[in-house]
């Protein structure tokens, strides 16, 4: 009786388990869903596909992310060179 105990006890946890797992990771595992059954369809094409196309957001041609001395100029010139000599590495400054 000990032994069908257990493996009653045993089998719940494995399916309370499986429907945590299911309820934690429901977008994530629905998008993988989604891409396989998009793969095993013979009739998808990739080319006709025009949703990945309008889902793209990032601009061809980003903004600089560092500031260099010239865009500082407008400020105060000493902090403009010191934060430009700041902005150099160890290895520069050396030579």
């Amino acid at each position: 009786m000990g032994a069908i105990t257990a493996s009653v006890i045993a089998i719940v946890g494995v399916v309370l388990g499986w429907i945590a797992i299911e309820i934690a990771c429901k977008p994530c595992l629905e998008q993988g869903r989604q891409a396989i059954d998009r793969s095993l369809n013979p009739d998808y094409d990739p080319d006709d596909d025009g949703s990945v196309s309008a889902d793209i957001s990032a601009p061809l041609n980003p903004p600089a992310l560092n500031n260099t001395a010239g865009d500082l100029e407008a400020e105060d010139p000493k902090s403009a060179s010191a934060i430009a000599a700041s902005s150099h590495s160890d290895a520069i400054r050396a030579v």
